[in-house]
C-alpha cells in the first residue's frame, strides 16, 4: 500500500508541474486580461529618402517614424518588409503584406486594387536635370531626349502617358539611386521624381542635379491595404494619423527630415 501511495503522490506532483508549465507557455493574454497586440507586416522601399532609407542597419525616415508612431498610438505591432517599390502592391495581393507605406501616391489606378488611408503628405512630380544643363526647363524641351523613371511610380506612369505627346523615350529603373546616376552620367537628359525626395537627395548626397520648372502634379501620399481587406487596421491608421496631427507629433516627424 505504501508503494502505491508513494506512486500516486509522485504522479500527482508530476501533473501539477505539467499544469504549471502549460499555463506559462499558453498564456497569450496581457496583464489587463486582453489579447496580445496584433502584428502587421508592412511593406517599405528603403531607397526612398527622406521617407524610407537605412542607416547603420536601421530603417529610418518619415514613413518609418510615422507608421511606428501610429502603431504605438493604436496599440498594434509592425514588422517591416523591405522590397522594390514595384513589388509592393503585388505583395499585398499575394497576402505577403498587410500594410504598405512607401511614399505611395494616391491614384485612381491604385484605388482599384488597394484602399488608402487619409493622405499623410502633399507631394508632386518635378523635372530634374544635370546641374550644368541649361537647355531643359519644361516638358516642351524633351523631344528626342531620354527620360529616366523609377518602375511602378507615378513618375513612370506620367512619363508613359505623355511620351507620345512630347516625343521622348522612357528608361525605367528599379531604384532611385540608379535613376539619379543615369542623369548624372549624361545617359538620360532628365528624370521625374517627387519633389521632396529629390530635394532631400540633392541636399544630403551632393548630387550634381537640380530641379527645373513647376511641379507637374499635385500628388498626395497614402498608406495602403489590399482592397476590401484589413479594414480594422486601416481605421486604426486613420485614427492614429489624426491623433498625431492633433498632438503635434506629425509635425515633429516632418521637421526631423524636411527643413521648413
Amino acid at each position: 500500500m505504501k508503494k502505491w501511495s508513494l506512486l500516486a503522490l509522485l504522479m500527482a506532483m508530476l501533473l501539477v508541474i505539467a499544469a504549471c508549465g502549460s499555463d506559462e507557455s499558453e498564456d497569450t493574454t496581457s496583464e489587463d486580461g486582453g489579447s496580445d497586440a496584433k502584428t502587421y507586416k508592412v511593406g517599405i522601399d528603403t531607397t526612398y529618402p527622406p521617407f524610407e532609407f537605412e542607416v547603420d542597419g536601421e530603417y529610418t525616415g518619415i514613413d518609418i517614424d510615422l507608421i511606428t508612431a501610429i502603431a504605438e498610438n493604436q496599440g498594434f505591432e509592425i514588422e517591416f518588409s523591405p522590397m522594390d517599390f514595384g513589388g509592393i502592391i503585388p505583395a499585398l495581393q499575394a497576402d505577403q503584406l498587410d500594410v504598405a507605406i512607401a511614399g505611395m501616391s494616391i491614384t485612381d489606378e491604385r484605388k482599384a486594387v488597394v484602399d488608402f488611408s487619409d493622405p499623410y503628405f502633399d507631394a508632386g512630380l518635378s523635372l530634374v536635370v544635370a546641374e550644368d544643363n541649361s537647355e531643359i526647363t519644361s516638358l516642351d524641351d524633351l523631344e528626342g531626349k531620354t527620360v529616366a523613371v523609377k518602375s511602378g511610380t507615378t513618375g513612370a506612369q506620367f512619363a508613359r502617358d505623355n511620351e507620345a505627346e512630347y516625343g521622348y523615350t522612357v528608361a525605367q529603373f528599379e531604384d532611385s539611386p540608379s535613376m539619379f546616376q543615369e542623369v548624372s552620367n549624361g545617359n538620360a537628359a532628365v528624370l521625374l521624381e517627387d519633389y521632396p525626395v529629390i530635394a532631400y537627395a540633392i541636399a544630403e548626397s551632393g548630387l550634381s542635379l537640380k530641379t527645373v520648372g513647376d511641379r507637374l502634379t499635385g500628388d498626395q501620399y497614402g498608406i495602403a491595404v489590399l482592397k476590401g481587406q484589413n479594414a480594422e487596421v486601416l481605421e486604426q491608421i486613420n485614427t492614429g494619423l489624426q491623433e498625431l496631427r492633433d498632438s503635434g507629433k506629425y509635425d515633429e516627424i516632418l521637421a526631423k527630415y524636411i527643413a521648413e
